[in-house]
C-alpha cells in the first residue's frame, strides 16, 4: 500500500483557518466527516482528545500528528493540512505547528495500513522533506512529493538490506543492526506510545538515523499498535552498553535487569536522539533492578499524580480480573437457565456451576485482582504475595475491599523490602528474587492479613448477623431496605455475606418455604450489575469503550443474580458506584417487603422469578432499584477526560 492511498486529496486543507488547537482539530475532523471517512465525529474527537491528554501530538519542528484508532473510522485516512500563520498546539518545542497530519485508523486496521502509517511517520523527521511540504501549493504537489519520497525510501531500504546481508545479517530485515559494523559501540532501544501509530516509529527512525551519523550500532524494538516488533534478543541486551526506553506506556522491563537503562518519554526519542544515544553508550543511566520499583529505577511512565498512579495500578488488577467475571458469570447464568428445565443434579448444570462458580472462575476473582495490583506496583516479586493476600481476603470474608487492600499492601511491602535489602553485599543479589523477596514479602503480607483483616472482618460479619436477627422482629420494610443495601456495600464481603447468610438462615429454618428475606437480598444483589449495564448504555460518554462492552455483559449477570459483575466498576470508582448501587439495592429490597414478596429459592435471579408470590412485582422492584442506581451513577459520574 502507498502512503498516498491514505493521503486523500479531497480531505487536504491547504490553508487551515484555525487559530487554536481545538479549532484545528475540529477543522480536520470536519474534513474527514465531509468526505465520509468517519461515521461518528463526536466519538472520533473524543478519542483524539483522549490521546492529546496523554501527551501532545505536536511533536515539534512545526508538525502535529493528532491520531486515533476507533470504530468511528470507516476507512484509514490521513488528513494533510497547512497553516501559514501556525497554531499553538502545545508542541514539545513550544513552537507553533504549521503542518498537520490527522491519522484516522479503524479498530480493525490491517497490518498493511499500520505499516503504511509507520512509513509516513518515519518520513516526517527529515527537514528537507518538511520544507518541501511547506512550499507545496496544491494537493497534487503534496501527493507527488510523497510518491517520490516513498520510492526513494524503498530504494534506500533495499540497498541497506543488501549491504547489511554480508556482515550483520539477522533473522529478518527488521532485525538488522543499524550503524557502523566496525564500531564497538552498541546500544538497544524500545520505542512505544499509547496508541502505537505514529510516535513509536518516528522515535525508532530518529534513533536509527542519529546512531548511524554517530557511528553507533543500535537495535530498536517497536511497541506499536500491532504489538512488539523486532523484539530484542537476550544476547543483544547482554552485549549492549546501555538501554534506551523511549516510551509513554509500560513495556516489559524485567529482561533489562542489571543493565544501565535510560527511561524517557517517546518524544525524547524523536527530539533528543543524540543525547539518549550518548548517555547509553557511556552507560550513564541507573542500573535497572527487576525486583521492584522505586529507588534507582522507575516505570516507563513515571509522571503523574499519586492518584493517577494508584488508578493505573488498580486498573491493572481490574483488567486481569474482568475475564474471570465475564466468563464465570455467563457460565453460571446458563446453568441457572438450564436448571429451570432440568434439575440441580443435572450433569451439565453441575459442570457449568463448577467451572464458573466458587470452585472455578469466581474462586480466582479476588486473588487475581490483588495479585495484579501488586504486580503493577512492585513488579514480579509482588505477584505471589498479592495473590496469597487476595486469597486470604476471600477466605476471611474480607471480600473485594480486602483484596484491594491486599494488593496494595503486597506491592508496597516489596518496594519496602527492596530498599531494606539495598545495602546487602552484591554477592547476595542473586538470592533476593529467589529467596529473600518471596519469603519476607509473603510473611509480612500474610501476617498483616491474618492478624488484622481476618479478626476485624469476622467481628463485623458476626455483629451484622446478630443485629439482623434482632431487627427481624421489627419493621419488615426497614429490614428489606437494610438487607438490600447490604448486598451492594461490598459485593461479596462481610456485609454482603451477612445479609445473604441471614436470609438463608430464615429460609432453611422454615423448611425452605419462607423466602421473604431471600426476595430482599436477591433483588438487592441483582441491582448493582443491572445499574452498571444501564449506566454504560445511557451515559456512554462517561465510560471507556472497554467499560461499555463489559457493561453489556452485566445485563446477563444482573438478571442471573451475579452481583460480582459490578466489582470491576466498584473497584475503579468505589465512592460513586457503591453509593449509587446501595441506594437502588436498598429501594429494591424495601419494595419486596412492602409488597410482601416471597421467593422460595436461594439463587437464580430472573430464572426463579416465576416461583415468587408475584413475579411481576418482584421484577418491578428490581427494575425500579436498577433505574434509580443507574441514573444516580450516570448523573454523578464525571465525563471522561478529553483534554
Amino acid at each position: 500500500m502507498k502512503i498516498t492511498d491514505l493521503l486523500v486529496k479531497e480531505t487536504m486543507i491547504m490553508n487551515l483557518q484555525a487559530v487554536s488547537k481545538e479549532a484545528a482539530i475540529d477543522e480536520l475532523i470536519a474534513s474527514l466527516a465531509a468526505s465520509g471517512r468517519i461515521n461518528d465525529p463526536v466519538l472520533f474527537k473524543k478519542k483524539i482528545l483522549e490521546r492529546e491528554a496523554q501527551s501532545s501530538t505536536g511533536i515539534g519542528g512545526g508538525i502535529a500528528m493528532p491520531h486515533a484508532k476507533t470504530r468511528a473510522v470507516n476507512e484509514p485516512t490521513v488528513v494533510f493540512a497547512k497553516s501559514a500563520a501556525g497554531v499553538d498546539f502545545a508542541s514539545l518545542d513550544e513552537e507553533p505547528a504549521k503542518l498537520f497530519f490527522m491519522i484516522a485508523a479503524p479498530e480493525g486496521a490491517g497490518n498493511m495500513h499500520m505499516r503504511t502509517l509507520a512509513a509516513l511517520s518515519r518520513l516526517l523527521i527529515e527537514s528537507d522533506f518538511i520544507e518541501a511540504l511547506m512550499n507545496a501549493g496544491t494537493p497534487d504537489e503534496v501527493v507527488a512529493l510523497f510518491d517520490a519520497k516513498q520510492a526513494e525510501a524503498e530504494a534506500k531500504a533495499k540497498a541497506e538490506e543488501a549491504a547489511n546481508a554480508g556482515g550483520t545479517k539477522q533473522e529478518t530485515p527488521g532485525r538488522v543492526i543499524v550503524g557502523n559494523p566496525a564500531s564497538q559501540s552498541f546500544v538497544v532501544a524500545v520505542t512505544a506510545c499509547p496508541t502505537g501509530i505514529a510516535h513509536t516509529f518516528m522515535a525508532e527512525d530518529a534513533l536509527k538515523k542519529k546512531a548511524k551519523e554517530m557511528g553507533v550500532n543500535i537495535r530498536v524494538e517497536t511497541n506499536g499498535s500491532e504489538g512488539a516488533q523486532n523484539v530484542l534478543t537476550a544476547d543483544e541486551i547482554a552485549r549492549a552498553s546501555g538501554v534506551i526506553i523511549a516510551a509513554d506506556k509500560n513495556v516489559e522491563m524485567a529482561r533489562f535487569a542489571g543493565k544501565p537503562v535510560l527511561q524517557r518519554p517517546v518524544s525524547d526519542g524523536i527530539r533528543k536522539p543524540e543525547e539518549l544515544i550518548t548517555k547509553a553508550v557511556k552507560g550513564e543511566a541507573p542500573i535497572y533492578r527487576s525486583e521492584g520499583r522505586g529507588g534507582d529505577e522507575a516505570p516507563a511512565v513515571k509522571s503523574g499524580s499519586i492518584g493517577s498512579r494508584i488508578y493505573k495500578d488498580l486498573m491493572n488488577g481490574i483488567s486481569h480480573m474482568l475475564p474471570f467475571v465475564v466468563g464465570g458469570g455467563i457460565l453460571l447464568a446458563i446453568s441457572f437457565l438450564i436448571e429451570q428445565v432440568a434439575s440441580v443434579d443435572n450433569p451439565i448444570v453441575k459442570l457449568l456451576q463448577t467451572i464458573g462458580g466458587g470452585d472455578g472462575a469466581f474462586h480466582f476473582l479476588i486473588p487475581i485482582l490483588a495479585g495484579f495490583i501488586a504486580l503493577s506496583i512492585g513488579d514480579r516479586p509482588a505477584l505471589m504475595p498479592g495473590m496469597v493476600g487476595g486469597f486470604m481476603a476471600l477466605n476471611s470474608n474480607a471480600g473485594f475491599l480486602g483484596g484491594l487492600a491486599a494488593g496494595f499492601l503486597a506491592g508496597y511491602v516489596v518496594i519496602l523490602l527492596r530498599k531494606t535489602f539495598a545495602g546487602l553485599p552484591k554477592t547476595l543479589d542473586g538470592l533476593k528474587p529467589i529467596l529473600l523477596y518471596p519469603v519476607f514479602s509473603l510473611l509480612i503480607t500474610g501476617g498483616i492479613m491474618f492478624y488484622l483483616f481476618d479478626p476485624v472482618f469476622s467481628w463485623i460479619n458476626e455483629g451484622l448477623i446478630d443485629g439482623l436477627n434482632h431487627l427481624g422482629t421489627g419493621n419488615a420494610v426497614l429490614l428489606g431496605l437494610i438487607l438490600g443495601g447490604m448486598m451492594a456495600i461490598d459485593m461479596g464481603g462481610p456485609f454482603n455475606k451477612a445479609a445473604y447468610t441471614f436470609a438463608i438462615g430464615v429460609f432453611t429454618s422454615s423448611g425452605n418455604t419462607n423466602g421473604l428475606m431471600m426476595a430482599a437480598v436477591m433483588a438487592g444483589g441483582m441491582v448493582p450489575p443491572l445499574a452498571i449495564a444501564l449506566a454504560t448504555t445511557f451515559f456512554k460518554h462517561k465510560f471507556t469503550e472497554t467499560e461499555r462492552k463489559s457493561g453489556l455483559t452485566n445485563y446477563v449477570l444482573g438478571l442471573s443474580f451475579i452481583t460480582e459483575g459490578a466489582i470491576p466498576f466498584a473497584a475503579a470508582d468505589p465512592l460513586r458506584v457503591l453509593t449509587s448501587c446501595i441506594i437502588g439495592s436498598a429501594v429494591a429490597g424495601g419494595l419486596t417487603q412492602l409488597w410482601n414478596l416471597n421467593v422460595p429459592a436461594p439463587h437464580g435471579g430472573i430464572f426463579v422469578a416465576a416461583l415468587s408470590s408475584n413475579a411481576l412485582l418482584f421484577i418491578l422492584a428490581v427494575l425500579i432499584g436498577s433505574v434509580i442506581s443507574g441514573l444516580t451513577l450516570g448523573l454523578w459520574k464525571k465525563p471522561l477526560k478529553t483534554g
